[in-house]
């Protein structure tokens, strides 16, 4: 008796994924629209819900790239202070020394009971004792001018870099409340976002996650074909270094603010993958921007940086064909993508 088997369906890829991701959301969203068919907020659709959650975490990048600007102020502030204040220790040192030799030369004097240095002389009777004494009180009275001198410099040098430490204390409370600041406002958006996609079915939310994974389901099907491939292609042996690396952290999860090793926010990869090549990059998207040779898109190359949207806010680092590996938002890793689908603001090259 013959078996009639159902063909295999083979995985979607490229533009067939985004086809079918794009159907699944959509035929969820109808779904949706049948009664008791899924539990989100009525007045909004599985696709506004999608448009509200993608602009929540687009706005939460924006704030994680300024906490990340805002972190790195408040730390080169916080070691800047503590320089002033580890010198203002060490010279206030000096001032006591200073201070105790000026002491003992008060002290010295004291003793010999406050008499003039001449008259002191004058009542010797011998002549070459008299010239001896005569230049160590010369010797005595230059030695105290100088002490007395290197104290009212160092006490005036202390008093400026107290000032300075001061405003620095200053400076720090101001970028430790921006730091707040922009921590809040990335929780808030992040939390909202959250909500959101907590008001979606699960075939919804499934439908959600596609939608995004599916843009770079072409790209995991064989990592070490095209690490190898983008190695060759790079344009020198430390953009290659930056491209491995970067293939190396596909699948790690975003996490707002980290750098790895293991997680990573947008410009924290960048910043890494070149880290291990031996370059050292600024943290935010809006310093990196500016760390290399600006090129057109059209001169694009294997480990240049592509920046993204009017505000700098989104970089990845490109790897060819029109792709980037970049780690997107939070609940989606670090993935390949194409470079189509934000706004490109710019391109740098850095090495």
């Amino acid at each position: 008796m013959a078996v009639h088997r159902k063909p295999k369906q083979r995985p979607y890829t490229g533009s067939a994924a985004r086809t079918a991701a794009t159907l699944a959301f959509a035929g969820a969203a109808t779904a949706a629209a049948l009664p008791g068919a899924a539990h989100a907020d009525p007045q909004l659709t599985p696709a506004q819900v999608k448009a509200k959650v993608d602009r929540l975490y687009h706005e939460a990048e924006v704030a994680t790239e300024q906490y990340n600007g805002a972190k790195e102020k408040a730390a080169a502030t916080a070691k800047s202070l503590g320089a002033l204040r580890d010198e203002a220790a060490r010279r206030t040192e000096r001032l006591n020394a200073s201070r105790n030799a000026l002491g003992s030369l008060a002290a010295a004097q004291y003793r010999t009971g406050g008499i003039d240095p001449a008259v002191q002389l004058a009542l010797s009777s011998d002549p070459d004792e008299y010239l001896q004494r005569a230049s160590y009180v010369d010797r005595i009275a230059d030695r105290q001018a100088t002490e007395v001198s290197k104290v009212q410099r160092q006490v005036t040098e202390i008093a400026q870099l107290r000032a300075e430490a001061k405003e620095e204390l200053a400076a720090l409370g101001t970028r430790q409340a921006e730091l707040k600041k922009h921590r809040t406002t990335v929780r808030a958006k992040l939390a909202d976002a959250q909500r959101l996609l907590d008001t979606l079915s699960p075939a919804q939310r499934a439908a959600y996650e596609q939608w995004g994974t599916a843009r770079s389901a072409a790209g995991h099907a064989d990592r070490s074909t095209q690490r190898a491939g983008a190695a060759q292609a790079a344009p020198n042996a430390r953009a290659a270094e930056a491209v491995a690396f970067a293939y190396g952290a596909l699948g790690r999860p975003y996490v707002w603010g980290a750098t790895g090793p293991t997680s990573f926010d947008c410009s924290g990869l960048t910043q890494a993958a070149w880290r291990s090549a031996g370059v050292s990059l600024p943290r935010t998207t809006y310093t990196q921007i500016n760390a290399g040779e600006r090129i057109s898109r059209s001169e694009l190359a294997p480990g240049d940086l592509v920046f993204f949207y009017s505000g700098v806010s989104h970089v990845g680092l490109y790897i060819g064909d029109g792709r980037m590996i970049h780690a997107p938002h939070p609940g989606a890793p670090v993935r390949i993508a194409p470079i189509d689908e934000m706004p490109f603001a710019g391109a740098t090259r850095v090495a």
